[in-house]
């Protein structure tokens, strides 16, 4: 099973692999149709998927991402074109097996991509075998205590932040969601600006952190840009590998060891 973005599409797909015998191609239509049964009753896409799906995203309930209309198999290309998102295909097949699809969205490349970005700073004391969880903890609160008495953030920050921003006053610039780590993050969302955190634990140590500002930012460009350099980057890491294969080829040689007569 899969859900699709197809865009491009976002798509989910519940696949279930034909196998090669009369028996198995019968036992495996007889589970994509009860997997398309559940769903038509209403089950959960993705508990659907986790359950009967032998694609590799099936734990992932089947999600495949969004997907350019072009990286889609014209034949499922056809029939997520009829569809409206929420829509649950018809079981599918081709020479992999069955197929049900679930058009989750539907986007033009040229549509915008709005994130809300925040811009943060923060001071870092870092634990170590030197220097224990409850003193790194202790040395932050006595950091707050001193912001709050009306020291500067930068300043404190400048002082005795223990990470690469502390030069920039733990300024960390504009932040998109997934940029940073999940503790954070979840903080960071929580915080309203001008507003600064407790004390907070990652598996970098403890922060102090603080929102300055937010905003809503068009990143569509940067995703496509980003997407050209991974594209770059793969054809670049294939050639590179061909490269090797080819210096291989060319340095191997035979040898025959031959037993002595007697």
């Amino acid at each position: 099973m899969q859900s699709a973005n197809v865009a491009s599409p976002i798509v989910g797909r519940i696949w279930a692999d034909f196998g090669s015998s009369a028996d198995k191609i019968q036992a495996s239509q007889k589970r994509a149709n009860e997997a398309l049964s559940q769903l038509r009753e209403g089950a959960n896409f993705a508990q659907v998927a986790a359950g009967f799906s032998d694609a590799k995203d099936a734990l992932q309930g089947g999600d495949l991402g969004w997907r350019p209309g072009e990286q889609v198999p014209a034949g499922f290309r056809e029939v997520l074109g009829k569809m409206q998102p929420g829509d649950i295909s018809p079981l599918l097949h081709s020479p992999n097996g069955f197929h049900i699809l679930k058009l989750i969205d539907r986007r033009s490349k040229n549509d915008s991509m709005i994130i809300t970005q925040t811009h943060v700073r923060h001071i870092l004391i870092k634990t170590s075998e030197l220097v224990p969880d409850s003193e790194a903890k202790s040395r932050l609160l006595e950091i707050k205590k001193r912001i709050e008495d009306g020291a500067g953030f930068a300043e404190q920050a400048k002082a005795y932040s223990e990470d690469g921003s502390a030069s920039q006053g733990g300024d960390l610039g504009w932040v998109s969601p997934g940029e940073t780590v999940p503790e954070f993050e979840k903080i960071l969302n929580a915080l309203q600006p001008g507003e600064m955190s407790g004390v907070v634990q990652t598996g970098f140590g403890w922060h102090l952190i603080q929102v300055l500002e937010r905003r809503n930012a068009d990143v569509s460009q940067e995703q496509k840009r980003q997407q050209a350099r991974l594209a770059i980057r793969s054809v670049k890491s294939d050639d590179a590998w061909q490269d090797w294969l080819r210096q291989l080829r060319d340095s191997a040689h035979v040898e025959y060891h031959a037993e002595p007569s007697r």
